[in-house]
């Protein structure tokens, strides 16, 4: 059951995620300095072990672009779990789904999604498919999952040719309304807050995300 409340939207323009190929070059490090946290969210304790906030949604909606800006802002490590699959692995998504499959890909990805609940304290963002897995939802239930939501016309505009991402490479608007259609419950069910990055610039939904975050450190 969804706890928060919906924020307004961001532009195309401003939020283009990279679920595998552009993140890699900001990778898991640290993106800010720890000093600045106390600024950007006040003075309140964490809630509890893990992420301060969980960005999940479909390919295309800004995880990576966001979580870099809000990690950034509050002085934290961003982390991304295509990331952690890749470097587990030594290969590329796209190679683990052509050598192996979607089944054996999606086992790396639990593995590395729990591991990085448990031991990550920064913003950490999902692969757009993590929440198939049941064990992934109910981890994510102790959590602030923040769903950033976006239209199939504006994620198709955003992937563009796909290459990277390998569910979507045949026929990528067409696959990505089927996507949206499957997984938004999942990405609602498991969500704090949901944000629309349709008309909003990066800023705008750090800052939304902020607002709130703020306000659940501060209780």
């Amino acid at each position: 059951m969804r706890t928060g409340h919906e924020a307004p939207a961001a532009t195309d323009s401003a939020v283009a995620d990279s679920d595998v190929a552009d993140s890699g070059a900001v990778g898991s490090g640290a993106v800010g300095s720890g000093a600045a946290a106390g600024a950007a969210v006040g003075s309140g304790e964490q809630v509890r072990p893990g992420p301060l906030a969980v960005l999940v949604g479909a390919p295309g909606a800004g995880k990576s672009t966001v979580g870099v800006a809000l990690a950034r802002r509050i002085g934290v490590e961003f982390r991304d779990t295509d990331l952690d699959v890749e470097s587990n692995l030594g290969m590329s998504v796209s190679d683990v789904f052509v050598e192996h499959g979607e089944e054996y890909f999606r086992a790396a990805e639990r593995s590395a999604v729990l591991a990085a609940l448990a031991e990550h304290t920064g913003v950490l963002a999902l692969g757009g498919g993590a929440v198939l897995d049941a064990d992934v939802r109910a981890a994510l239930a102790g959590h602030w999952v923040v769903y950033l939501d976006v239209s199939a016309s504006a994620a198709a505009r955003r992937v563009g040719l796909a290459r990277d991402r390998p569910l979507l490479v045949e026929g990528p608007r067409t696959r990505l309304a089927a996507l949206l259609k499957a997984r938004r419950p999942l990405y609602e069910e498991v969500a704090a807050l949901t944000v629309d990055t349709g008309a909003l610039e990066v800023e705008d939904v750090v800052a939304a995300i902020l607002v709130e975050l703020a306000g659940r450190m501060s209780r």
